[in-house]
């Protein structure tokens, strides 16, 4: 079909009339013999190593690990086992770009990569209607404590903790546009590791790049968190397009 594709070399050849030249052109045109290597890419979740064993997956991607901006994507998957997208939107990333999670360490502005669960969400304002993931309201006395010596390390607390300083944690009401409305992302939540870092959230666009978390214009944060559906075990993939820490790894 590859010599068919090729007038020049047909008339050179004598075989054809200009018929079945037109014929042949056609042929050609719909593509009954495309090329090797031009078979559509599988969607993202299709090509990682793992997606988190449920139904409902968040992947927040960047271009490479000094990225400070990439997309999210939230994926359903249908019968069969096949994944398709349900909404993509701009995503912002650490100041100082992407780490490995089981590398990164606190206070260094990088967001951490790998495939985490999604604990519950939160936010200043309500929850949008049709939420269904466990969502709690900030109140004034709402903190993220992020103080290594506190036995709430890594928690929501409510409220603070006498062991857990204030100028070490979050004070929740004081973020009212970033954290209108959040997912807590599972990273060194269940067993946290002291010094690997704490308060790693999905959240709405703030000015500028994260502290380490991950972004996306509100509307996106709304649209997301009534997709979530909590009976579907929906996890979030972070990471970039290749190299160590690309997406597909985890």
């Amino acid at each position: 079909m590859r010599l068919l594709c090729r007038l020049g070399v047909l008339r050179r050849l004598g075989v054809l009339r200009a018929g079945i030249i037109t014929s042949a052109v056609l042929l050609c045109t719909l593509g009954v013999a495309a090329p090797p290597g031009s078979a559509a890419v599988a969607p993202l979740p299709a090509r990682m190593a793992d997606t988190g064993g449920g139904s409902q997956l968040i992947t927040a991607e960047a271009r490479r690990a000094s990225s400070t901006s990439g997309t999210v994507t939230w994926w359903n998957r249908r019968a069969g086992g096949r994944w398709v997208k349900a909404g993509s939107a701009p995503a912002r990333f650490g100041a100082k770009g992407l780490v490995e999670g089981g590398r990164r360490k606190q206070g260094t502005n990088t967001t951490p990569t790998g495939l985490y669960d999604l604990p519950f969400a939160f936010g200043n304002a309500a929850a949008p209607k049709g939420t269904s993931v466990v969502y709690r309201r900030v109140h004034r006395a709402s903190w993220w404590c992020q103080d290594n010596d506190s036995r709430s390390y890594n928690r929501w607390t409510e409220p603070r903790p006498r062991d857990c300083r204030a100028a070490e944690s979050e004070h929740l009401a004081d973020y009212k546009k970033q954290y209108a409305h959040a997912l807590v992302i599972g990273f060194n939540y269940h067993r946290p590791v002291r010094g690997r870092g704490a308060g790693i959230f999905l959240h709405v666009n703030g000015r500028a790049a994260t502290a380490g978390c991950a972004s996306v214009p509100k509307a996106d944060m709304r649209r997301i968190l009534k997709w979530v559906r909590p009976g579907r075990s929906p996890h979030l993939a972070i990471g970039t397009a290749g190299g160590a820490t690309a997406i597909t790894r985890y």
